[in-house]
């Protein structure tokens, strides 16, 4: 089992470390992580370069946790693990994924903040869990008009995903999980607290503008 969960990490980390940023660089020829917010994320290509970047990057971010979680699904299958080892090995490789997206080598272990592709893990652990978390980001974003708490939807989503799926480690893995994505949107809540934080209807209309 060791190796499985060796393996499942590396091949996470890896998979995570595949940015739809990066591809938007070599199309676009711009840096993300150097003009708008400086986040190498579906959010910012969509402000810099416009929709389509934005939903290409979106599609890739969100598509390599698909990917993750449904490769390692088919081969635990494969080789005939138990259910509480496949979900184990399947909230491991969406963190590892989320993880490589966040903190990829190849941007000094500083990326994007997971967002979508968080999403696109949860998707693949279960669809319903997909619908429900997008449905609360969308929500609760569109509610409060501050983004970041849409976003910490899907890790409470993902969280509620790992207290019903089989066993305790699962639940310590989303927890983990939750809390690297409150410490990655640190600033995103010290500007909260000091109420500058930038709203969505703003972001909107200064585009339009």
């Amino acid at each position: 089992m060791t190796l499985w969960i060796v393996g499942s990490i590396v091949f996470g980390y890896i998979t995570g470390c595949l940015h739809g940023s990066t591809i938007a660089r070599w199309i676009s020829g711009v840096n993300l992580k150097e003009t708008g917010v400086k986040n190498a994320g579906a959010s910012n290509a969509m402000i810099v370069l416009g929709k389509r970047y934005g939903t290409l990057v979106a599609l890739i971010d969100i598509g390599k946790g698909v990917f993750a979680v449904i490769a390692v699904r088919l081969l635990a299958g494969y080789f005939g693990l138990p259910a509480d080892s496949t979900t184990l090995l399947l909230f491991i490789v969406g963190t590892a994924v989320v993880f490589g997206h966040n903190f990829p080598f190849h941007m000094k272990f500083n990326g994007g903040k997971g967002t979508a592709t968080i999403i696109g893990v949860l998707f693949a652990l279960d669809w319903r869990f997909g619908l429900a978390g997008l449905a609360l980001f969308i929500i609760v974003a569109l509610v409060t008009d501050i983004l970041v708490y849409g976003v910490f939807m899907l890790y409470v989503t993902f969280l509620v995903a790992a207290i019903w799926m089989i066993g305790y480690w699962p639940i310590i893995i989303a927890l983990a999980l939750f809390a690297m994505a409150v410490w990655k949107h640190i600033e995103n809540i010290k500007r909260i607290r000091n109420r500058t934080e930038p709203r969505i209807r703003a972001v909107f209309k200064k585009k339009k503008s």
